[in-house]
C-alpha cells in the first residue's frame, strides 16, 4: 500500500519501521493520517517474518497530536456519520495494541494529545533525551479520547494520570523515565541505533511464544477497558458542542487566557 502521510520500511527481514511522515505540521493527525496508521497495522497481521515494529516521527517531533487546523470533511458530516467517524482514533490506537508484532515507539520530541495516546499503546517505549508528553485536550474544553485513558492508568498510577490529563502537565524525559512511561532513555542522535538494538533483543525470541505472551499480559490488563471506555467518543461529541469548548478553542489559537463557564 501507498501511504500519504507514513514511511513503512522493512529493515532487516525481522524488524520493521513505521514513520510518522508529516514533519512540517510536527506529525500532527488528522483523519487520513490516522486512517492510515491504522491501515499499516492491520497490514501487519500478513507479515509473519516481521517479528517487531519501530515506530518514531520524521522530524524532530514524534507527534503533536491531533491537527486543529484540520477541516476534513470527515468531521462536517451529520451527527449519526460523525459519530462513527469520531471513532478512527480509537481504531488506529485497537489496531496498534492487537498488534501480533512486539511494538517499541522510538520517541523524539513531542508526544502530546493523541501522539501520547499512540505512544502509550505500543509495548515499549525509548525516549530520547529532549522528549516530553503532555495531553492538551483539557485545555481545549474536550475529554481524552481513544479509549486510552487505561494505557495511561497503568503506566503511571490514577494520581500521576490525573495530573496529566486534569492539569495538562507537560513531563519531560527524566520524569518519564522515573515514572515508568520510557523504558530506556537515549541520547537524541542514538535513538534510532538504541531503537534498532531493543528490536533485535526481541526479534531474536521465539515469535510464537513472545507473541502469545505479549497478547495475554495485554488481555489480563485491559480485560475492563471496552466496558469502562466505549463511549469517550460521545463524550467528545457533548464537550465539542459546549461554550467551554469554543472559549478554549478561541484562546488557544489567539494566544489568550480563557474564562470558563460550565455550559
Amino acid at each position: 500500500m501507498n501511504y500519504r502521510h507514513l514511511k513503512v520500511e522493512q529493515t532487516s527481514p525481522a524488524i520493521a519501521t513505521v514513520t510518522f511522515n508529516r514533519p512540517a505540521k510536527a506529525n500532527a493527525l488528522h483523519y487520513e493520517h490516522l486512517a492510515e496508521i491504522e491501515a499499516a497495522a492491520l497490514a501487519f497481521r500478513e507479515e509473519s517474518e516481521t517479528r517487531v515494529v519501530v515506530f518514531t516521527g520524521a522530524g524532530a517531533h514524534f507527534s503533536s497530536g491531533a491537527d486543529l487546523t484540520d477541516d476534513s470533511s470527515a468531521y462536517r458530516a451529520p451527527l449519526v456519520q460523525r459519530r462513527r467517524r469520531m471513532r478512527i482514533g480509537e481504531r488506529c490506537i485497537r489496531a496498534l495494541t492487537e498488534m501480533d508484532q512486539i511494538t517499541i515507539a522510538a520517541w523524539n520530541g513531542a508526544a502530546m494529545g493523541g501522539g501520547a495516546c499512540i505512544a502509550t499503546a505500543l509495548d515499549f517505549r525509548i525516549g530520547a533525551d529532549d522528549c516530553f508528553m503532555q495531553y492538551p485536550e483539557i485545555d481545549i474544553g474536550v475529554n481524552l479520547m481513544w479509549c486510552s485513558l487505561p494505557l495511561l492508568v497503568r503506566l503511571v498510577g490514577a494520581a500521576r494520570a490525573k495530573r496529566l490529563v486534569i492539569g495538562g502537565e507537560r513531563v519531560q524525559a527524566e520524569t518519564l523515565f522515573a515514572w515508568g512511561v520510557l523504558d530506556e532513555r537515549a541520547p537524541h542522535e542514538r535513538l534510532l541505533d538504541a531503537a534498532k538494538a531493543m528490536a533485535e533483543r526481541y526479534a531474536a525470541k521465539p515469535p510464537i511464544a513472545a507473541q502469545m505472551i505479549k497478547q495475554s499480559v495485554n488481555q489480563i490488563a485491559g480485560a475492563l477497558d471496552a466496558a469502562i471506555m466505549h463511549m469517550d467518543a460521545d463524550q467528545n461529541l457533548l464537550a465539542a458542542g459546549s461554550d467551554d469548548r469554543r472559549a478554549a478553542i478561541e484562546s488557544y489559537l489567539a494566544k489568550t487566557t480563557p474564562t470558563f463557564t460550565g455550559n
